[in-house]
Parts: structure tokens; sequence; C-alpha cells
């Protein structure tokens, strides 16, 4: 059963290049390739997700474990696990890959197949990110999918697309770059404690660190992790690429590519460097709430309307960065919930930015208004995901930032109030959005059609989804709750959750944590 980790990857770089070489027969075979590659393992997380509800692995927080030696001199091992964290992510890339390729389908019209290769690559490239448990591996994926998204933005993007793209590869290479020293640094320290020299997660885990060792390590992984997510003040390259990108480009990143950053921080940062990351938490947090209120007021004061969305981004991951460091379990379950409601409901705008773009051809939002009165059920799906970005109860950002305010409150008060705010804020652009799109006099005069049957699936599909985590979150949250109280506690062998479930007492148990991986 394990192996279909590594089948997850490889069925995405075959899709990918079989979509590239029939494209030349066949535009359409190209489009269904990508689109049925993806349902696939769409369709294979989610049977792994229903087996493990009904069957939790007792004894350990990883569902599946594959390793096979790789390069053994050097202590490289082809090494993937699967865990609650990491299933809720992969069932939200294949999701939203499936839109992908939707939303691409009359948009993208030229290089067909190497636009569909490029994008299952980029795909399989955060699919890797997930599963690996080896540092050198998970290196080469996070390369893997800086470079086909690089092309995604130079070959498919807007007016300014170079300048983008090359703003994107030079950040996000120069942060990976710090990361590999860190990396090798962490490799050598392990090698000469234990005289073993591996990067295998599980082995370093243990390794001891001198403070300053330690924190110097650290900060390289910390950069990688910020520029990706990002944080204030790495965040210049994400309102270019996104403003630039194709659609699909726009929700890869925000959706997906951005979630790479903060499930590393939870997976490596907290986990591997615990004292250290301590010791700057106030000062990440601090990072958070400035990310929450910087980007809301920029996100208002926009007028290109994917520029206004990407700064959104800024924003939300701000409560990412204040969630993780304050090592409150309650505030780790919401950083997971953050992950998932972030990823569908700026994915969604982002969506509505493209199909508005494909009407009008402009992102000036100062060039539009009443596009309620001509394209309705447009207008109803907007008015749904402005309000999950506002945190509205009943959708499934509420319950995110719910749980990450209640569990900061408990570490640092001052901070949670100043998060806050920025909810309020929220509320502020997400209705500019509406006023000035959707509601007003028509500023555009030319006959505009709503919404098409693909459309309203793809948007219907992100609408029962945001909703679906806000009623009912519990799923989610009893996914995940093992995997986060490992990371949060990684040397404890018995972890009791202090999260009380959202509807009965007792979801979260006890649960020992001894044996060995599956």
């Amino acid at each position: 059963m394990a192996i279909i980790l590594p089948g997850f990857i490889v069925t995405l770089l075959l899709g990918g290049i079989l979509s590239w070489i029939v494209a030349k027969q066949s535009h359409l075979y190209a489009r269904w390739i990508s689109l049925l590659t993806l349902l696939a393992n769409f369709i294979a997380i989610i049977i792994i997700w229903i087996q493990n509800m009904k069957s939790p692995a007792s004894g350990s927080s990883w569902i599946l474990n594959f390793s096979v030696a790789w390069i053994p001199s050097f202590g490289i091992n082809f090494h993937m696990a699967l865990d609650g964290l990491s299933l809720l992510l992969l069932s939200l890339t294949f999701f939203l890959g499936i839109l992908s390729v939707l939303i691409s389908w009359k948009e993208i019209q030229s290089r067909v197949g190497l636009y569909h290769f490029c994008l299952l690559w980029v795909l399989a490239g955060i699919t890797g990110v997930f599963l690996t448990m080896d540092l050198f591996l998970f290196y080469f994926f996070w390369e893997v999918m800086l470079i086909p998204m690089f092309f995604l933005i130079l070959i498919w993007g807007h007016e300014n697309r170079r300048y983008a793209a090359f703003k994107f590869f030079i950040f996000t290479q120069a942060s990976g770059l710090l990361m590999l020293l860190s990396i090798l640094g962490l490799y050598f320290v392990h090698g000469g404690q234990t005289g073993i020299y591996s990067f295998d997660y599980f082995q370093l885990l243990g390794t001891a660190l001198a403070p300053k060792i330690g924190m110097w390590l650290m900060l390289g992984f910390l950069v990688a992790f910020i520029v990706k997510l990002p944080a204030v003040p790495f965040h210049a390259w994400l309102p270019d690429a996104h403003s630039e990108a194709p659609t699909a480009g726009s929700l890869v990143l925000a959706a997906l590519m951005l979630k790479t950053g903060a499930y590393g921080l939870l997976r490596f940062i907290v986990p591997l460097f615990r004292d250290a990351a301590m010791e700057i938490a106030p000062w990440a947090m601090a990072i958070g709430v400035l990310g929450i209120l910087y980007g809301a007021l920029l996100a208002f004061s926009q007028t290109n309307l994917k520029r206004l969305v990407a700064y959104t981004s800024v924003s939300h991951m701000g409560f990412i960065m204040l969630g993780v460091f304050s090592f409150n379990e309650v505030a780790a379950q919401g950083v997971v919930m953050q992950m998932m409601a972030h990823g569908i409901s700026t994915g969604a705008l982002f969506i509505l930015a493209g199909m508005i773009y494909e009407r009008i051809h402009t992102r000036d939002i100062r060039e539009m208004g009443g596009f309620w009165m001509k394209m309705p059920f447009m207008g109803a799906t907007a008015l749904v995901f402005t309000m999950a970005t506002w945190g509205l109860p009943g959708l499934g950002n509420f319950v995110a930032e719910f749980l990450t305010l209640v569990g900061v409150w408990q570490v640092a008060p001052m901070l949670t109030i100043l998060a806050a705010i920025g909810l309020v804020a929220a509320t502020a652009y997400s209705l500019r959005i509406l006023q000035k799109v959707f509601y007003g006099s028509p500023v555009v005069s030319m006959e505009l059609t709503d919404l098409s049957f693909r459309e309203r699936i793809i948007m219907g599909a992100l609408v029962i989804s945001i909703i679906w985590l806000g009623l009912f979150p519990q799923p989610v949250l009893n996914t995940s709750i093992e995997a986060v109280n490992v990371m949060l506690h990684p040397n404890n062998k018995v972890e009791a959750s202090v999260l009380p479930s959202l509807k009965t007492g007792d979801a979260f148990s006890l649960r020992e944590k001894g044996g060995s991986d599956e």
C-alpha cells in the first residue's frame, strides 16, 4: 500500500510528459490526460482518508511509510511518509489541481502541451514536498516545483510577465540555497555526533545542537519558508507573480505553493529547532501580526483586482506565522484549518478574477461595476468567498481564525487583539471588492455572459468545500490532531490533545505513540 506514495508523484510526472506528447495531435487529448491524471490521484487520496477515519493507525501518527535506499553511501534514501497533515494537503493539492486544469480549458490556447506539462510538474514538486522525509529529497522537490512555475508565469503570463517571473525565481531560489546550506550543516553536525551521516528526518530529529549553531541552521530553513509563505518583509515577489500569472498559475501559487512554506514551519522548524524557534517566537509572532495588518492595508489600496487578492494572502498568512510560533495545540490546529480554508477561498477569488478578465480584458476595478445585474451567478459566488475572506461564521476561514486566536490568546493577549483588528480590516477590503466589482452603476457597456456550465461546476465545488469546512470541520481536525501534537511534542511518547471537540467531548482522546513507523 505504501508504494502509492511515490506513485502519486510518478503519475503526475508521466501525465505531464504524455500531455506534452499528445498535444501535437490534439489539444483536447492533453487536457483530458491532465484532468484524468489528477482525478485518479484525488480519488486515491480520498480513499486513503476514508480508510484512515474508519480505522486509524494505532501506535503511530504515520499512516503510510515508504523507504528505499537511494545513495546509501551519503545517507540519502527515497523516504516518503504520510500522516494526517500531509494527507490533508495532498487532498487539497489534487482537488485544486483538477480545478486548475478545468479553468485552463478555454484560457490557454498556445503551447497547450507544454502548459500542462509545467502544471503537472509543479503539482508533482508540491506533492513531493508534502511527502518526503529525506531532507536531500525535500530540497530536490522544493526546486522541482520552482522551475515549471517560473515558465508558467514567463510564457503564459500577462504584460509584465518577464519581470514577475524573474523576481519570483530570484526570491525563491536565493532563499532555497540558504535552506540547502542549513540542510548540509545539520547533516554534518548529526554525523559528527553519531558517526552516522544521514539526511533522514527521523534520525535528524534527535540531533543535539549548540544554541548558536541551532539558531543559524534554523534561520536558513526559516528564510526559505517565510519567503515562500510569504511573510513581511519577504513578500515583494508575491503581488507581481500573482498579477502576471495565468489564472491556474495564481491558483497554484496562492492555494498550494504558499502552503509549502507553512508546512515547512510546522514540519521542520518546530520539531528540528525547537529551542531556537522558541527563542525567536515573540519576534516571529510580531512579524505575523505585522503581516496581517500591513497586508490588509495594502489590499484595501489596490486598484488591480489580482493584486488586491494577492495582498489578502499576505494578510492571511500572518495568521499562520502567529499560530505556529505560539507553540499551542489549539492555534496549530487553526493553522492547519487556515491552510485548507485559505487555499479554497483565495483560490476561488483568483479564479473569479480570471473569469472577469476573460470577459472584459482588464483587471482594473475602476473599470468594473454593476456586474451582479449582468452575471448574478458569478456575483453570488463572489459574495460567498468575500464573506469567507472576512471570516464569516459558517465558512471555513472563521473556524481557522477563531482557533488561531483562541490559542494565541493563551500566550500573547496583546498580539491577539492586534490580529483581531486585522479581521476588521479584512471586512473593509472584502466589501470593497463587492462594491467596486459587483454593485454600483455598470461601467462596462459590453454584453457580459454569466458563468458557463464548466465554470459553475468549478465554483460550485469550491462553494461546497468552504461551507463544508465551516459547518463540519471535525474530520479535518481529527485527521490532523496527532500529526500536530507529534510536531509540537516530538520527544513525548504519550500525547493528549488539549483541544475540545467542536461537536463531542471525546473526539480527541489520549493516544500512545510507542512503536515503529508502519
